[in-house]
């Protein structure tokens, strides 16, 4: 009897030294934050690079472009209740990366100011999820019943070895069912994509008991001019209240396309100045009714178009947008999918706002933009590549030469079509009309 509760202890202490590697989900971990800013005349990504731990160091990368000035910036990073932390980035004259060292003293929400602007980000708790405790938990206990199996066989007693042996197989299957369901178990709302964070919610993810609706009410738009900048401001279409909630999609708060009346068009990514305010420079701007659109995505709220028209005081001429590229274009009547595909001739394309191009879709044109029914936002993806990160940024320049869009326009007519790359940390755009016929009618 006592040999054969040995032999059994020393079978189920090998199972489970087999199944304790089997766990399931991580703990929220998080990622790095690339954030597009048109701060005044500057043009920058900011990068807020993932936080290993805390307390501990927030390191921040500000990449420049082609044409923004050199000088200095300023990175203070805040939270309530928190010491705040700055630091001094000296941006150079040659475009690149530019970094800064700040340092966290906790998990939750924090704010990192980069001059006047601001960029509302999270810094997640390493919070192990309740599955992951069953299953260490089971693990562990099975660990501690084993030893005291082992040590009443061995000791003479092997009926009272069966009582801890029952509870170590007990343990056992409730740590390996828990790391087999947990894959299959829905994760919770992470605060910041889908909650408003709080110290609390991103602290203890898991004790929030009930959420019945993520859905909040539609943006209002209202735009005007102060000086040089384009000032947005956004307020809830149900409360009125300030709108707070922007999160950052495809790298941005906000991607704001503003289109003069001759027909240029300006990509913008406007900075957070107060709740609900958002600021972008016009630099030299024409005079007259300028045609805007913003593309946000709000917490809860999913991804929401904005239109809306600007009054601008201006003086310049108007001037064509810079790209002179060879495109192929295979337009097919309204409804069916066309492709435009632009050609740089190098494989040397950097990503931009996390894609390999941007193809602004503005029309059917019978006046000024300002009148035009579809406006449209289309990507051209990185492709994977062998030996590539899979989410690279803009210190990779490997990509090209041919950039393809597919894109279905809606409505017959003429469109304004900008195409949008990086070369050389500059924004290489290329105007193009496209003119879209439309369907045959079916005989009858």
């Amino acid at each position: 009897m006592k040999r054969r509760v040995v032999t059994l202890l020393l079978v189920l202490g090998a199972i489970l030294g087999i199944a304790a590697p089997a766990l399931a989900d991580g703990a929220q971990s998080g990622a790095d934050i690339h954030v597009a800013q048109s701060l005044g005349d500057r043009d920058l990504t900011v990068i807020i690079r993932r936080v290993a731990e805390v307390p501990g160091p927030v390191h921040v990368d500000v990449v420049t472009h082609a044409g923004t000035p050199a000088g200095d910036v300023a990175l203070t990073l805040r939270a309530a209740g928190a010491p705040s932390s700055t630091a001094k980035v000296e941006l150079g004259a040659t475009p690149g990366f530019y970094s800064g060292v700040l340092r966290a003293d906790r998990s939750g929400p924090w704010e990192l100011a980069v001059d006047e602007a601001t960029i509302p980000f999270v810094v997640p708790a390493i919070v192990p999820s309740p599955w992951e405790n069953a299953t260490y938990g089971g693990f562990i206990a099975a660990g501690v019943l084993l030893l005291a199996a082992l040590l009443l066989a061995v000791s003479g007693r092997p009926g009272l070895a069966l009582v801890p042996t029952a509870g170590m197989v007990a343990a056992v299957a409730a740590g390996v069912t828990a790391a087999l369901l947990a894959p299959s178990i829905p994760p919770v709302a992470a605060p910041g994509t889908q909650l408003d964070p709080t110290y609390d919610n991103v602290m203890n993810p898991y004790e929030r008991t009930s959420i019945v609706d993520f859905s909040r009410p539609p943006v209002n738009l209202v735009p005007g001019m102060d000086g040089k900048d384009l000032v947005l401001s956004l307020t809830d279409g149900s409360s009125g209240r300030p709108v707070d909630d922007l999160l950052v999609h495809d790298s941005a708060f906000i991607h704001l396309v503003v289109v003069s009346p001759s027909g240029q068009l300006r990509h913008l990514h406007p900075v957070r100045t107060a709740p609900g305010e958002y600021r972008a420079r016009l630099r030299d701007p024409e005079q007259g009714t300028h045609a805007i659109a913003a593309e946000i995505a709000r917490r809860g709220g999913g991804v929401q178009l904005l239109r809306s028209s600007v009054d601008v005081a201006g003086s310049a001429t108007a001037s064509p947008n810079d790209g002179k590229t060879e495109t192929a274009m295979e337009i097919r009547e309204a409804g069916r999918p066309s492709t435009i595909t632009a050609k740089f001739g190098e494989r040397d394309l950097q990503p931009w706002l996390g894609m390999l191009g941007h193809m602004i879709v503005v029309g059917p044109i019978t006046g000024t933009a300002v009148n035009a029914p579809i406006w449209a936002h289309v990507h051209s993806m990185i492709p994977p590549t062998p030996g590539m990160p899979d989410k690279p940024d803009e210190s990779v320049a490997a990509y090209g030469p041919d950039v393809p869009f597919t894109y279905s326009f809606p409505l017959p007519g003429r469109y304004l079509v900008w195409i949008q790359v990086e070369r050389d940390y500059s924004i290489v755009t290329v105007p193009k009309i496209v003119d879209v016929p439309a369907g045959k009618v079916a005989s009858k």
